[in-house]
């Protein structure tokens, strides 16, 4: 003797208890556990931060080994940085500071 449930007209067809399991198993996979879906979103938006600031400052390290080069073989340039940022003067040699642009 088999016992048939009748399904309430309110629940369709296409809606059945294997079907639920799967949907659930994939909401379980994407929304938890260590690998889900949210996480592996941050992730790589953490990544890509990341990849932007390696590009900067990659930017601003070749800048800086031009301008180390530039000072290593330009002994105009050296001479120009060391008077105008720190003051320095040569032998002999009589500077004045004034305000007027």
């Amino acid at each position: 003797m088999k016992i048939k449930i009748k399904r309430p007209s309110w629940i369709p067809l296409w809606l059945s208890l294997p079907f639920i399991i799967f949907i659930a198993f994939i909401g379980v996979l994407l929304f938890y556990g260590e690998n889900n879906y949210l996480q592996i979103n941050e992730q790589k938006k953490e990544i890509d931060k990341v990849n932007a600031q390696i590009k900067e400052l990659e930017d601003s390290a070749r800048y800086y080994e031009r301008k180390t080069q530039e000072l290593n073989t330009d002994k105009e340039t050296l001479e120009k940085i060391a008077r105008e940022q720190y003051g320095m003067k040569r032998t002999n040699e009589e500077v004045f500071v004034t305000d007027i642009p």
